[in-house]
Formats: C-alpha cells, sequence, structure tokens
C-alpha cells in the first residue's frame, strides 16, 4: 500500500476540526488544540517529506476556516489559531 500526503496528513487534520467543533460548543479546547498540533509537527518532522507534509497541513488548516460559515467564529478561531501555531514552529 502506497502512502500519500493526503493520508498523512488528514488524520492530523480531522483532529484539529473535531476540536474546533467541541469549541463551536462552547468548551474550552484550546490546550487541547496546543497539544494536538505540537504531536502533529512532530511526527510529520520524522518523514522524509516533512516540508511538503507541513504545507499541506497549514493549508488544510487555513482551507477549512476560509470555508466555515463565518458565524462560527470559534470554529473558525480554533482553525486559525493552529495554522498560525504550526507556521511558527515550521520556523523553529
Amino acid at each position: 500500500m502506497r502512502t500519500t500526503i493526503v493520508g498523512l496528513v488528514t488524520p492530523h487534520l480531522l483532529r484539529v476540526v473535531d476540536l474546533a467543533n467541541e469549541a463551536q460548543k462552547g468548551m474550552n479546547v484550546d490546550w487541547h488544540v496546543r497539544d494536538a498540533v505540537a504531536k502533529t509537527m512532530a511526527d510529520l518532522a520524522d518523514q522524509y517529506n516533512a516540508p511538503t507534509l507541513v504545507a499541506a497541513y497549514v493549508e488544510g488548516l487555513e482551507n477549512v476556516a476560509e470555508q466555515a460559515p463565518k458565524f462560527q467564529t470559534d470554529y473558525v478561531r480554533v482553525l486559525k489559531a493552529a495554522a498560525e501555531q504550526a507556521r511558527r514552529l515550521r520556523r523553529d
């Protein structure tokens, strides 16, 4: 079986989307989001194509945030915060 970028990134992306859904319901997920992004960045960094995977992860988070209804402010906030954290960790 061949591993793809989508196959490697999607589970990490869906974890943050699940947390964003919880935030929209009123839960405080900030710590969980920071933890999920940090673990994702560590997992992706171990791959031979890490820069491509990280770029796909950040792009995926940004795309989901852009496609979300604007009234889901907490949902969008969590996704944007996750994308920003991933960008910062990529530079460190």
